[in-house]
């Protein structure tokens, strides 16, 4: 495992970002951790948070793109803070941009877009905290074909949850490449998040005992996706 990706598992637990015990989903599910990319709210955590994006990208999808578009709401911090980044690591000048969940009707900046504007041939990095479903890229898909005709060179995650999508069989982001064509990575999986943190204490404390790492282990026997 990459240093990087070492780091990012303990930033998202020293962040109270990667929680773990029992929490309720959105899709019913009763899963033993969750991840909140909505607690990353310093200027540290969100230097360091563009900086990890920005070295996933460049090692998954390469340096040949010109906009990184981040859905709203939580997307549109992580566009711009991997903007920055990419620009501090690799000398790269990116554009951001993100979308409105309702457009604007007035003044200059009016439309469903804001930040960049997009233009035919652009290629974009679309970066999100997580997908479960895919919902939100087949809601964000439609609205950035109809801006521009521009190609998604793919999307970036933070976390894998490594779990079976809405066909049940799949995993959300097998799902999402086979449906728009596109590659889907992540920062770090469940899995290598699992393997860092078992046994292992971040801030003076065993993160996954083996407790909670069997607790895992049920929960992807029901849930899990293998591939």
């Amino acid at each position: 495992m990459q240093d990087y990706k070492r780091e990012f598992i303990e930033f998202m637990v020293e962040s109270d970002v990667l929680k773990f015990g029992s929490f309720t989903l959105k899709s019913g599910r009763t899963s033993p951790f969750f991840m909140n990319a909505g607690a990353y709210v310093t200027g540290e955590q969100l230097m360091r948070l563009g900086r990890a994006y920005a070295r996933a990208i460049h090692e998954s999808f390469g340096d040949d793109f010109d906009v990184v578009f981040g859905p709203a709401y939580k997307g549109i911090p992580l566009a711009v803070v991997t903007a920055i980044a990419y620009h501090e690591l690799f000398g790269r000048e990116v554009r951001y941009c993100s979308d409105r969940k309702e457009a604007k009707d007035h003044g200059a900046d009016k439309g469903q877009l804001l930040g960049a504007e997009l233009a035919d041939g652009d290629r974009v990095v679309i970066v999100e905290d997580v997908t479960t479903s895919g919902k939100s890229i087949d809601e964000t898909y439609p609205k950035l074909k109809a801006a521009a005709d521009v190609e998604v060179v793919g999307l970036m995650v933070s976390l894998n949850r490594m779990e079976v999508g809405r066909g049940g069989v799949h995993s959300a982001q097998r799902e999402i490449q086979e449906r728009y064509g596109f590659p889907v990575a992540s920062i770090v999986s469940m899995a290598e998040v699992v393997e860092e943190l078992h046994g292992r204490e971040v801030g003076g404390r065993v993160v996954i005992d083996d407790e909670l790492k069997a607790a895992i282990d049920a929960y992807y026997e029901q849930y899990g996706a293998r591939d």
